[in-house]
């Protein structure tokens, strides 16, 4: 029988999406008893009164609404919340089984001191009164020395009240280095600010929407809100989505259509489809005549001819030229085009997976243009800016001699200065900047918290190398990681669970919303709320450290910063900022021209424009020679694996197929046509090597990815103590070096060079 891809497609990985995308299998672990037993570390609880808890998840930035159902004090069961307006009940399997977080062996249960070497996990019980004070010494040792701009902090996010309150601390002590992970938040900002001038993230009226088109967005993986996406997409309902991605993804594979690009191509294919557009005058011309700048050629300041974005896709981007760099025939291009320009309401998309890793502006750049082209930029179904809600109230802060010259002093990893004047983090520059140092590290102090960078970051051992050069390390996680197990310093955090906070409006929401979390179980260990570490921390100092914390409380400092929504967060759980409503075209752009600019005069480089076409095409971000590598290696993510800071869950772990993981051996995936050049065959044992390392891996043959290609998982090769994620898989992230975007300074490495030799 000839199975099309269509057949394909319902038959094959239909069935495994349906699956896993229908209620069926979490009615199933419903039962508490079931729930329970699965798991020798997780007790059944004593009988008790039956209770429920509303909070907000902050597992991942999804920040979905949950019940935690009790027994007595025991949290038996999450489920979603229903009436929360990010996910409407949905929420994914990490959020599902966060109990198995809050109860497991990986919890770290009091204030440590590493007593053995980095990496060891050698560390011995301090009470917080000396952790604390040992903490205070070192840094206040550092001001004495005129060198509080030496202290850094790591983060997982720059938004909400704990990582305000953690800024404050940096700038009432001196430093400026601030560093957020890198997430696909990094180029969707400051491609907003670019041609738009806003600032504040990118929002995607999808409930709207009639029409996605997705360039390597994993709608289905956990890209945003993961319970949102799932309600949205995963339902299919009245949307077309174009999923476009060198793999079958279960995105794809629920799409109503998927396009096979070459890996790092989707720019390119972006401007092919603006060619189209504008070839055909499918554009909305109300917007472009008259509130758009840069899509006509245009003169500098210094009178030299810019192309502009009209001029640029006509010559340059062809189907016919862009078929050959993509893979995608003309037609197709032509196809897709013609039905994104002609939908009711239609939102191109960017960023790969999950969005835990940055993008190429110019990627992100050329799939923005196809939204202004639609002219669907802050109209129903469209996008919008989200800035940040107007709802924080903070005393005036003043700072001493020693704490302006620190902040004075260039930022450690090169953000906002030299050639990156509007990058605001570069987390990726930070380890080649401390081991390129001579002499002392640049930091000699740092801070992580929500963030785990010697597992997440790309090339890991240069991220161990630097931090090795780094004196003193404080984590506050509350789960042992990799690099908890490489800091000095452990002052473990509540977990999500057992802590108020609020939760800022999750990527990709188009509305402002605030999420009130709240505690579901009373503290299991001598933990301690971050935002009370930081407080206690500051007031130690005295002066003026102590003075820019009034505060007595995190509890306090939270309830007095809400002020303005406190009564709304506390009665309802959630406020929306209903009046942030999208402002007209007239009103909306903060750039020179006041117009959305398809071409940001900032950018324009020798050629006259402000694309890099060997980043469009992919060729500047493919590290190693295809003779010696003829094959490109490309991670995916999967919504049943943790791709950030965690690692899966003992649930997650049991819900990954066999194509994915065996035992302890990882999978890599390969198209059959590609296996048999190399001799391989289902389960062969190959090493798989790239420039930047080596592993040893089992084949899964998977017609669902493009000749040429090799795909591993993200989430899998953790080194943390934990029997059910340790050791299990490769983590891709070593198998991969950074590459620089020419505009950003960001990592926009989205796969590497590879090739497999037989064992």
């Amino acid at each position: 029988m000839k199975i099309d891809r269509r057949c394909f497609l319902s038959f094959g990985l239909g069935v495994t999406a349906g699956t896993l995308f229908s209620p069926l299998p979490w009615k199933l672990m419903d039962d508490a008893s079931i729930w329970t037993q699965n798991w020798s570390w997780t007790p059944v609880p004593e009988p008790g009164e039956v209770s429920e808890v509303n909070t907000v998840c902050t597992l991942c930035p999804g920040g979905c609404g949950i019940r935690v159902r009790k027994v007595g004090k025991r949290a038996v069961k999450i489920e979603g919340l229903s009436d929360y307006p990010v996910n409407h009940g949905s929420i994914c399997p990490r959020g599902f089984s966060g109990l198995q977080y809050l109860y497991g062996p990986t919890r770290i249960k009091s204030p440590m001191k590493r007593v053995g070497p980095r990496g060891s996990g050698k560390f011995k019980k301090i009470s917080w009164d000396e952790a604390l004070a040992t903490v205070k010494d070192k840094l206040q040792d550092l001001r004495t020395k005129d060198m509080p701009h030496t202290l850094a902090c790591i983060a997982g996010s720059d938004r909400g009240t704990v990582s305000y309150l953690i800024d404050r601390f940096l700038t009432a002590y001196g430093s400026p280095n601030y560093i957020r992970d890198a997430s696909s938040r990094d180029a969707d900002e400051l491609a907003l600010y670019l041609t738009q001038g806003q600032d504040g993230s990118m929002g995607f009226d999808f409930e709207n929407t009639n029409f996605i088109l997705s360039f390597g967005a994993g709608l289905m993986e956990g890209w945003g809100a993961p319970g949102r996406m799932l309600n949205l997409v995963g339902s299919n309902v009245d949307k077309t989505v174009v999923q476009i991605e060198p793999r079958l993804s279960d995105s794809a594979a629920r799409a109503d259509k998927w396009l096979a690009a070459r890996p790092g191509t989707e720019g390119t294919l972006a401007l092919g489809m603006g060619h189209v557009i504008v070839r055909e005058g499918l554009y909305n011309r109300d917007f472009i005549d008259n509130f758009s700048f840069g899509f006509e050629d245009w003169s500098d300041e210094a009178g030299n001819t810019r192309q502009g974005y009209k001029a640029l896709v006509l010559n340059h981007y062809a189907p016919s030229h862009v078929a050959d760099i993509t893979g995608i025939s003309a037609v197709e291009i032509e196809s897709v085009a013609r039905a994104f320009a002609g939908a009711a309401k239609a939102v191109a998309i960017s960023g790969r997976g999950q969005g835990r890793a940055s993008d190429g502006v110019d990627e992100c750049l050329a799939v923005l243009c196809l939204n202004a082209l639609k002219g669907n930029i802050n109209r129903p179904g469209g996008i919008r800016a989200v800035a940040e809600p107007d709802y924080l109230t903070w005393p005036e802060m003043n700072v001493d001699l020693t704490a302006s010259k620190g902040r004075q002093q260039p930022r450690i990893d090169g953000a906002g200065t030299g050639a990156y004047p509007n990058t605001r983090y570069l987390i990726n520059r930070l380890p080649a900047a401390i081991n390129s140092a001579k002499g002392d590290s640049p930091v000699q102090a740092l801070f992580v918290t929500d963030a785990n960078p010697l597992y997440t970051m790309n090339d890991p051992e240069a991220a161990k190398k630097a931090f090795s050069r780094i004196p003193f390390i404080v984590n506050f996680s509350s789960v042992m990681d990799e690099t908890a197990m490489y800091s000095d310093i452990l002052l473990p955090d509540h977990f999500f669970l057992e802590k108020t906070r609020d939760v800022p409006s999750p990527p990709g929401v188009p509305v402002p919303v605030i999420g009130l979390a709240k505690p579901a179980v009373e503290p299991l260990y001598d933990t301690r709320h971050l935002g009370d570490t930081i407080i206690t921390l500051a007031k130690s100092f005295g002066g003026f450290v102590e003075t820019a914390f009034p505060w007595e409380d995190y509890g306090t400092f939270l309830e007095q910063t809400l002020a303005d929504v406190w009564s709304d967060l506390d009665e309802n759980g959630f406020w929306i900022d209903e009046k942030a409503a999208p402002k007209p075209w007239l009103e909306a752009f903060n750039t020179g021209s006041r117009k959305y600019e398809f071409y940001p005069a900032a950018l324009a480089n020798s050629d006259g424009h402000g694309y890099h076409p060997k980043v469009l095409e992919g060729a500047a971000s493919l590290p190693g020679g295809e003779k010696d590598y003829p094959l490109v290696l490309i991670p995916y993510d999967s919504i049943r694996l943790s791709c950030g800071i965690l690692a899966p869950s003992p649930f997650m772990m049991k819900i990954i197929d066999d194509t994915v993981l065996v035992k302890n051996n990882g999978l890599v995936e390969i198209n059959p046509e590609t296996a048999a050049r190399f001799g391989l065959s289902e389960g062969s044992g190959v090493v798989l090597k790239t420039p930047a390392g080596r592993a040893r891996v089992r084949v899964h043959l998977f017609s669902g990815i493009m000749p040429g290609v090799v795909a591993l998982p993200h989430g899998l090769g953790h080194r943390a103590p934990d029997k059910y994620t340790n050791g299990k898989g490769i983590n891709i992230n070593a198998l991969i070096n950074d590459v620089s975007d020419p505009v950003s300074g960001m990592n926009m490495a989205w796969g590497i060079r590879a090739t497999l030799e037989k064992v």
